[in-house]
């Protein structure tokens, strides 16, 4: 029998939580046979990350693709890593030059506590295009990803040519999910996720991020490798992003480069109406809702999300 990188204890803590998650039951109807679970079909990446040092952590990114192509750079979601974007990146290898980026501390690039605000992340993400060379940039930003990506143009002396953000926080007050709201607002919470550990902190969140894609063994090995030992930072990233919010809330209107909203119809993590009023919110900007789609909708959906980055960075950010 094929090895399962959650194990019996990751998923019956997982199963635990679920029970006590009023979002589980209310997207079971909507859930494909099979969502959230692990497939063991033989995974042939077509992502190859590497590392390299950089203000003094070992990171993980790839490169690939058409180099004279337009620069699409993505950002690692939470609890995943850059590999979630290998569907994508496989079809984009063709027209596209491509980067992607596991943000410090997360997915497999170190970093610790320090690197668990949206200052501190963007910052980083300066000096990584910086130390590419990277310019005219399309940044692909799902999840903690998104006020990363935000940040950036905010606030720092950016190379973006666009953005294209989901799933995450950044309009306040924000419709956030019981489970987010957990870990916002108790240390109790934060606790429990902790001690339970990266296995059940995946488990749990691709019983309820999924409606539809099955992750391949692979993939699931890479993600629970990635956050051993790390869910405690990682807690600490909810803890602070109200706080963290404040940098970007309030210039919303003032992001002059255009902007692609992307959210999963039914999120759990944080609700689509995050997305509306954010579209409405910024002065260049299109929306796009992925229909049946979880939280993770670059997965539930990757041939249309991927449709809607190659028409995005071939022309369609060029918006009035």
């Amino acid at each position: 029998m094929p090895k399962d990188p959650i194990g019996v204890l990751g998923r019956t803590n997982a199963a635990s939580l679920m029970m006590i998650t009023p979002e589980f039951y209310k997207l079971r109807s909507k859930r494909s046979k099979g969502a959230g679970k692990i497939n063991h079909d033989l995974a042939n990446f077509t992502m190859k990350p590497e590392f390299m040092e950089l203000d003094g952590l070992k990171i993980r990114y790839a490169t690939g693709g058409k180099g004279n192509g337009p620069t699409v750079l993505f950002l690692s979601p939470l609890p995943q890593s850059i590999l979630c974007f290998d569907a994508t990146w496989a079809t984009l290898s063709a027209s596209s030059n491509l980067v992607a980026l596991d943000l410090p501390g997360f997915g497999q690039s170190e970093g610790d506590i320090n690197y668990m605000t949206f200052a501190a992340q963007s910052a980083f993400l300066q000096k990584f295009i910086a130390e590419l060379g990277l310019t005219d940039v399309h940044i692909v930003a799902p999840d903690v990803g998104m006020p990363v990506a935000l940040h950036y143009v905010l606030h720092r002396d950016h190379k973006a040519k666009s953005i294209m953000i989901g799933a995450g926080p950044s309009v306040q007050p924000s419709a956030d999910g019981s489970l987010v709201r957990k870990m916002i607002g108790s240390a109790f919470w934060r606790f429990v996720f902790t001690m339970t550990g990266a296995p059940a902190f995946i488990g749990g969140a691709n019983q309820l991020g999924y409606l539809s894609y099955s992750p391949s063994s692979a993939e699931v090995t890479d993600y629970v490798t990635s956050y051993s030992g790390r869910i405690g930072p990682v807690t600490k990233w909810f803890q602070g992003y109200p706080e963290g919010c404040k940098d970007i809330d309030p210039h919303l209107a003032t992001l002059n480069i255009p902007v692609q909203v992307f959210w999963g119809e039914y999120d759990a993590f944080l609700t689509a109406d995050n997305a509306k009023r954010l579209h409405a919110r910024l002065p260049k900007s299109a929306l796009k809702i992925f229909k049946n789609c979880g939280h993770f909708f670059y997965q539930d959906d990757s041939d249309e999300f991927t449709e809607v980055v190659q028409a995005w960075v071939n022309g369609g950010s060029d918006l009035a």
